[in-house]
């Protein structure tokens, strides 16, 4: 085998994912709008069959393309949850675009391609491969963002979106540009050996701050999240959705990976900024959520606090974080699912319902829906023994043994206050005075969601052992 077959095979799930988006593209294209039901099954088949090639082919560990990418334990964990990702937006969507009549064969499109890219960022193992791999992300994410084109709150979340993303990402070349300047290579790896050899200088410190502060506005830490609150709120549910679970995990695992094998010898200098940044993200996102009164607003809030919990991982700086991180990943990925999957059935004579104020006395009317919601909220707030306990306990545990005591102290007092806002939903559902129920029927996709992350919630702590196993294995073989 040459090396280009070689490097064919090791990136086979990419490849596979790709060929997949460009056949449902001639395929959409040729049978018009009536395909967009049977192209959102077929994407779901593939994301599932490239699933199965991410886990079953391969070496435990190889590279392609002269070291630009790298599959190892920790790609394929994290590859494992940005499909899951994406699958559990596309259930989402069927009878929402429907309803809306924006059902087009181009939606499933558009997430392969986002996947595609967001496979490449967590297999990336140069700047370039990085970069490549975000904006094929991105540029899909954008398009998906004002997908419903009559409404212009959705426009306008897609133009906020794009403007900001572009932004970013002119942030994140120039310290690219700046590290290849000083270092000469583009390789993570040969990065980090120029840089323990001379120590890189004030040119590469420049460097790591703005690539930071690009891969803080993807994962929509402070003080780079401004996009978020208003992007979740006007772009269609199922969109805002899929923008809470597999990017957030693409980005992160991309952060991780970027980082710590770049600049480990430059540790105490991006450690202060990471540190800052997930201080000011935890806090910024638990107090800004107390006043909102939209419930996408309120994700929106709440998932800026939740990166900065999952950033407490990365400033551990240790294969402990590593694996508190990917855990956490885990456990916010299929909690917001079901979150979003509540969200979904806020209907009223078929016309989405989307303030806090619309869950009044819900479970008179709705007792299972509000239970389902109640224990994602209590999940996210941190409260035992559900999943989202254990998600923040291994976070602060890393952050503890790595010595960053008041980073830890820091981590608790803000998830103090976050549950506040979330026990404040929880109280709105079973104590306020009822209004009007929501439709009965809910289709069977999101149902399955509900049904899914309520037991993975409420019993994480039964089977827990083989999945913190699986996070602590990737970990290692990011962090030996």
């Amino acid at each position: 085998m040459n090396a280009l077959s070689a490097d064919l095979m090791t990136l086979l799930p990419e490849l596979v994912l790709a060929v997949a988006a460009m056949a449902l593209l001639m395929f959409g294209a040729f049978r018009g709008e009536r395909s967009a039901a049977l192209t959102t099954w077929f994407a779901m088949i593939m994301l599932i069959v490239v699933g199965y090639l991410l886990i079953a082919t391969g070496a435990p560990k190889a590279t392609a393309f002269h070291g630009a990418f790298i599959v190892d334990g920790f790609a394929r964990f994290t590859g494992i949850l940005v499909l899951l990702g994406s699958v559990l937006a596309l259930l989402m969507s069927n009878r929402y675009l429907e309803d809306l009549r924006i059902a087009r064969f181009e939606y499933p499109v558009l997430i392969l391609l986002a996947t595609l890219g967001m496979l490449l960022m967590v297999s990336a193992a140069s700047f370039i491969a990085l970069y490549m791999g975000l904006e094929l992300q991105s540029l899909a994410l954008y398009v998906l963002a004002a997908f419903h084109r009559d409404s212009q709150r959705s426009t306008e979340a897609g133009l906020k979106y794009f403007v900001l993303g572009a932004l970013s990402s002119g942030m994140m070349l120039y310290g690219i540009s700046l590290i290849y300047g000083f270092t000469g290579t583009t390789g993570f790896t040969a990065v980090a050996q120029v840089v323990r050899a001379s120590g890189g200088g004030i040119g590469v410190i420049f460097g790591i701050v703005f690539l930071i502060s690009g891969l803080a506005f993807k994962v929509s830490a402070v003080p780079f999240h401004m996009w978020t609150p208003d992007v979740y709120e006007g772009a269609p549910t199922p969109v805002t959705a899929l923008f809470s679970m597999a990017p957030k995990v693409a980005a992160m695992a991309l952060f991780l990976r970027a980082i710590l094998i770049s600049f480990p010898s430059a540790t105490a200098q991006w450690q202060q900024i990471v540190w800052a940044v997930s201080v000011l993200s935890m806090f910024l996102g638990a107090f800004a959520a107390i006043g909102q009164t939209n419930i996408k607003r309120f994700m929106g809030y709440s998932s800026i606090a939740n990166m900065g919990y999952v950033l407490i991982g990365l400033a551990a700086g240790s294969a402990q974080g590593v694996q508190g991180a990917l855990i956490y990943l885990l456990i916010y990925l299929i909690t917001n699912a079901g979150a979003f999957g509540v969200i979904l059935a806020m209907r009223r004579g078929g016309v989405m319902a989307e303030e806090i104020a619309d869950l009044s006395g819900l479970a008179r009317s709705r007792p299972g829906l509000a239970f389902v919601f109640a224990a994602m909220m209590l999940s996210l707030a941190g409260i035992p023994p559900l999943a989202g306990f254990f998600a923040k306990f291994y976070v602060f545990l890393a952050a503890i043994n790595a010595h960053q005591y008041v980073l830890a102290v820091l981590g608790v007092l803000a998830s103090v206050i976050g549950a506040y806002y979330y026990l404040r939903i929880v109280k709105i559902m079973y104590f306020d005075e009822p209004a009007p129920a929501f439709d009965e029927h809910l289709p069977v996709s999101v149902n399955t969601i509900l049904v899914g992350s309520s037991l993975f919630t409420l019993l994480f702590i039964v089977g827990a052992a083989p999945l913190v196993a699986l996070a602590g294995a990737a970990a290692k073989t990011l962090l030996p």
